[in-house]
């Protein structure tokens, strides 16, 4: 019987490959693959540049450490480049001061203004202060990750199912028995399944209300600029500029929290996506534009991801990744490779695990004197 992947965003696919290189038989079952958050996000790999703290950077950091032996894996199952680049972030900041309060200070190199215009030819006068995180940096994921890896799932015998909606996950006494599915025609049925991994993104929590998933929209655009133009990323606070090698730049992101699913791009976001390249890159306003869109991140009330089992034996959590989707999904598609093999975990793994289970969001708090 095959393993179930509900999802067919970067998440699934990642773990049907790794389940497909196990010999594992997989079939992906995805309402629309085009409206996942891995066609839509930039693809920054950056745990330092983000600031993030605690389990989140432990888990970003070890992700980011097996990235590379990950993509070399992808790019020689599917013959196809994802477009992985160690180019450094710049996060810049309004004063020293600031900067030498960044929760992942430590990790990176401080820039005074002279520096900081040395590595970013041309950034904005605001900007006094840096840090450099020559460790974190970018993969195209839009273009070459999510194509490389639909090719290395297909020719190691994945089966894609499209246009099928799951509606619901059946179980009898607290196990997974199948999905109950619609399919493209309108028509129901029922797939059976023993195992089955939940990754539908910032839909998740509408198959499983339990679950603390909800939307947060970004819009994001590209431009077109030199090749070279900007050598490294720069993460400033509300905008990011992410450079490809052809020069593209992907500029993003808006942060509605209050959008849920609502489609479409809107002034107020494209104005503000404006002012902050205005700020960061004044020369990149004339470049010409290429591309506006939208998507929706799965957050949960702490932005670290659900991983592991469910309350639903069989089933298995791979979702909330908020705005680090791109950075965990090694990570992530190991872990959960290695829960549904039951392969052994290394104690790193297994406490990883546990930090970021679905159930530290109904944990009671310990009294101070127990």
């Amino acid at each position: 019987m095959a393993v179930l992947i509900l999802g067919g965003g970067l998440m699934g696919l990642a773990l049907a490959h790794q389940l497909a290189r196990n010999g594992q038989r997989v079939e992906v079952l995805s309402r629309r693959r085009s409206e996942a958050a891995g066609f839509v996000a930039a693809g920054m790999l950056a745990p330092h540049a983000e600031g993030l703290s605690g389990d989140l950077l432990r888990l970003g950091q070890l992700s980011l450490e097996r990235i590379p032996a990950w993509v070399e894996q992808i790019e020689a199952d599917s013959g196809v480049s994802c477009g992985l680049r160690r180019c450094g972030i710049v996060v810049p900041f309004a004063s020293s001061a600031e900067r030498d309060v960044y929760p992942t200070a430590p990790w990176g190199r401080a820039l005074n203004r002279s520096a900081l215009e040395r590595e970013i030819p041309g950034i904005g006068p605001g900007w006094q202060a840096g840090l450099l995180f020559e460790q974190d940096g970018q993969i195209d994921n839009r273009r070459q990750l999510m194509r490389a890896l639909e090719r290395s799932c297909v020719d190691l015998g994945v089966r894609f199912q499209e246009g099928l909606e799951v509606l619901e996950v059946c179980q009898e006494n607290s196990r997974l028995q199948g999905v109950r599915v619609r399919n493209a025609e309108g028509d129901l049925e029922t797939l059976k399944a023993e195992q089955a991994v939940l990754c539908c993104g910032a839909w998740s929590g509408q198959l499983l209300p339990e679950l603390p998933i909800y939307p947060v929209k970004g819009q994001m655009l590209s431009l077109q600029g030199p090749r070279e133009a900007l050598p490294r990323v720069i993460f400033g606070p509300g905008t990011y500029l992410v450079p490809r090698e052809d020069g593209l730049l992907v500029v993003g992101a808006t942060s509605e929290r209050e959008a849920g699913f609502t489609d479409g791009l809107t002034p107020f976001g494209q104005r503000q996506l404006q002012a902050g390249i205005a700020a960061l890159l004044p020369e990149a306003k004339h470049w010409p534009p290429m591309e506006r869109w939208w998507g929706f991140r799965p957050c949960t009330p702490d932005e670290g991801p659900l991983l592991g089992a469910s309350a639903i034996e069989g089933l298995w959590l791979a979702a909330g990744h908020h705005r680090n989707g791109v950075l965990l999904a090694a990570i992530t598609a190991q872990l959960l490779r290695g829960c549904l093999l039951a392969e052994p975990l290394s104690a790193d793994e297994q406490s990883l695990l546990s930090a970021f289970s679905y159930e530290r969001f109904s944990r009671e708090p310990r009294p101070l004197n127990a």
